[in-house]
């Protein structure tokens, strides 16, 4: 998996003065690479033990649907404000450059008891601890988070209390 990092980018000043945004889009332009990738994914024990994914958008959508083809497992969506219809659950979070909320469907929400959240970068925890938020408020359990990568120097794992695998740590 260490060849995975010649296939991210990183971009100084992105999305503003003080980031470096580490841009996973690359591996997917190598079928081979992100194929791997996703396999390997699909193969977590916090897959096993979850009865759905939950993916963060945007880049979380293209790891989690394809991990949910590899593993068989269903799949939700959090999406950003005005994204999906019907009855919503939401919860606001901070990131390092700003502020959002995260909304799921709340029909597709009470299937389930048990979620892997599944996005393609930890950095601060901000968007996971909001889908955690989101999460503990209508009494699912979490089985853990499962990340392409993780920024260590951000300390975001420090946040939660349930297991973190990240494939790559910068």
């Amino acid at each position: 998996m260490q060849k995975l990092k010649e296939f991210i980018d990183n971009y100084k000043d992105f999305p503003k003065k003080g980031i470096e945004f580490k841009d996973v889009l690359g591996i997917m332009q190598e079928p081979d690479v992100f194929k791997e990738l996703i396999h390997k994914m699909s193969k977590s024990e916090l897959i096993n033990n979850a009865e759905a994914i939950i993916s963060i958008e945007a880049r979380g959508f293209i790891f989690g649907s394809g991990i949910s083809l590899y593993s068989s497992k269903p799949i939700l969506f959090a999406r950003k404000p005005g994204k999906l219809p019907g009855e919503i659950v939401k919860e606001e979070y901070n990131l390092e450059y700003g502020k959002n909320t995260l909304s799921i469907q709340k029909k597709a929400l009470k299937k389930y008891k048990s979620f892997v959240i599944v996005d393609d970068l930890l950095a601060t925890g901000g968007t996971v601890e909001c889908v955690a938020k989101i999460l503990r408020k209508n009494n699912k359990k979490i089985s853990g988070l499962l990340t392409v990568v993780e920024l260590t120097n951000l300390e975001g794992r420090k946040n939660f209390n349930f297991p973190i695998e990240s494939l790559l740590q910068f």
